[in-house]
């Protein structure tokens, strides 16, 4: 499975501010820390890159490409950006690292394809059609899914080589949505073989109270890697979340809290249901993982105040 790191976006006014100003320290600061956890894809994120940020993404991969051995995400709605990005990059960088993203709409898929052919290059695909509105249902997300797999495998593109992404919705502005997630990324992995699916974790607790966030982002890391997700967007600083991963991706709980978080793995790897996994009803942690994942399968009902004593 692969982590790429999100820390380096223009959301950030902190970032953006650097990103225009040129400070290298700054940036290179951010990407050692996170390298620091061990991860080392880097997702560059600078929107659609217009007036004073223009240049942006071939300034970020000359300055990270030039002092740190990483592979990149170029998040970015401009193709011009991204091809600037590209060509920074050695072949066998260029291959290892992502286009971030395309979708169903017929200009900006092809032109992604393009650069794509072009590098080798990985690609991840929002089950997405501007035109349509984000899908609602799982059904409606594999057809997206169909629908640029077949353009894909039509221009030459090896279909190891695509990323889809079922586009995650906060659980605090659409509950059931999380569940429809792990339901596609399921579809997805048993409808195309080869093919990989990776999701933009933060996304689940947009809107969160900032204490819960972390919290909802582990858990529903977890129940995606039980539907056999293969590759997230995280917080490349959140050390425990990536603790969380190592310890489901190496099969090797250590504590309580750890075996607790892999009976919930387990559970939505055999399909089992959830209501059968064990845990200390007397100890908060365990009792908030519980209510969490409950949640995040639609169970219960989510509150900005569901958690005890966080």
């Amino acid at each position: 499975m692969v982590l790429i790191a999100e820390n380096i976006h223009i959301i950030s006014k902190t970032t953006k501010e650097a990103i225009l100003q040129k400070n290298d320290e700054y940036i290179l600061n951010i990407v050692n820390n996170v390298l620091l956890n061990k991860v080392n894809v880097f997702d560059l994120n600078i929107g659609p890159a217009k007036a004073s940020l223009a240049g942006s993404m071939q300034y970020l991969t000359k300055l990270i490409d030039g002092n740190f051995d990483v592979n990149f995400s170029f998040d970015t709605s401009n193709f011009c950006e991204m091809k600037e990005g590209f060509e920074v990059l050695s072949t066998d960088k260029a291959k290892n690292s992502f286009i971030n993203s395309i979708c169903a709409e017929d200009n900006k898929k092809h032109a992604g394809f393009e650069i794509a052919i072009k590098n080798n290059s990985n690609i991840i695909a929002l089950t997405f059609n501007p035109d349509k509105g984000i899908a609602k249902t799982s059904d409606e997300r594999l057809e997206l899914a169909f629908s640029i797999f077949g353009d894909a495998l039509s221009n030459g593109i090896n279909e190891e080589k695509l990323y889809f992404d079922p586009l995650v919705l906060p659980v605090s502005a659409a509950q059931n949505q999380a569940n429809i997630v792990l339901e596609t990324i399921r579809m997805l992995k048993e409808g195309m073989p080869g093919i990989h699916t990776v999701v933009g974790l933060s996304n689940i607790s947009n809107g969160s109270p900032k204490e819960l966030r972390p919290l909802l982002n582990r858990v529903f890391l977890v129940l995606c890697m039980g539907a056999g997700l293969d590759a997230a967007i995280v917080d490349g600083l959140d050390l425990e979340t990536i603790r969380i991963y190592h310890m489901i991706n190496d099969k090797n709980p250590a504590s309580d809290i750890d075996r607790l978080y892999f009976s919930l793995y387990n559970s939505i790897n055999t399909f089992s249901d959830i209501d059968e996994v064990q845990f200390n009803t007397n100890d908060d942690t365990q009792i908030n993982i519980m209510k969490t994942a409950k949640i995040l399968l639609d169970k219960e009902i989510y509150s900005h105040s569901f958690c005890l004593n966080i």
